[in-house]
């Protein structure tokens, strides 16, 4: 008799943590992570203006101090001034809230560390966004990582974001950019952080 009711609370634990997790409050009680997986991608930022409608004729060359980014800001210890730890134990880096609040993506589209001079200079990611499409690393790092035969790269101003993630193994949630023109948001359900990230093309 004993072990039937140790056996049916444990059951009623494991059914609870279970329906938590669908529920989007995953995260091993710490509101973002531990597997969980947005529903969506970020809203533009307030201050994003429309992106322009594609044109036909060659794009006009961007002013020169439009093509490099400006270099990140730092500390006496080298490490990234704006901060993105909104609650107590959660990352210094853009990471998304199990009630799918996007940290750290409210720049918009005047922020010059993710400007490019040719967006979408190899071709659109078409190998499916969001929930639907989780994808595993399967190697490379920071500069350039694959999965499937797709391959990206972080952008510079996002280095320290991923420096805990396995690049053979994390699995990947794909999101578009609605501010940053030939970014996407590549998001790791298991620490619950996101870069941007480069579609580098396919091979």
């Amino acid at each position: 008799m004993k072990h039937l009711s140790l056996l049916s609370a444990l059951l009623m634990i494991f059914t609870l943590g279970t329906w938590a997790q669908e529920k989007g409050h995953g995260g091993g009680g710490r509101g973002f992570g531990g597997g969980h997986i947005p529903a969506h991608g970020p809203a533009p930022a307030p201050n994003a203006v429309p992106a322009p409608a594609p044109r036909a004729q060659a794009p006009v060359a961007a002013p020169q101090s439009q093509i490099h980014p400006a270099p990140v800001p730092e500390n006496r210890r080298g490490v990234e001034t704006r901060r993105f730890a909104d609650q107590a134990g959660h990352p210094e880096a853009p990471h998304v809230h199990t009630d799918n609040r996007w940290i750290g993506h409210d720049t918009g589209r005047n922020d010059a560390n993710y400007r490019l001079e040719r967006p979408y200079a190899r071709g659109r990611f078409t190998g499916g966004f969001g929930p639907r499409h989780t994808f595993r690393l399967q190697g490379g790092n920071r500069e350039r990582f694959w999965f499937n035969g797709f391959y990206f790269g972080v952008a510079p101003y996002d280095f320290a974001s991923v420096g805990d993630w396995f690049w053979d193994s994390d699995p990947i949630v794909i999101y578009d950019d609605p501010d940053h023109p030939g970014w996407y948001l590549a998001y790791n359900a298991r620490t619950g952080t996101y870069a941007h990230v480069e579609y580098l093309g396919n091979q």
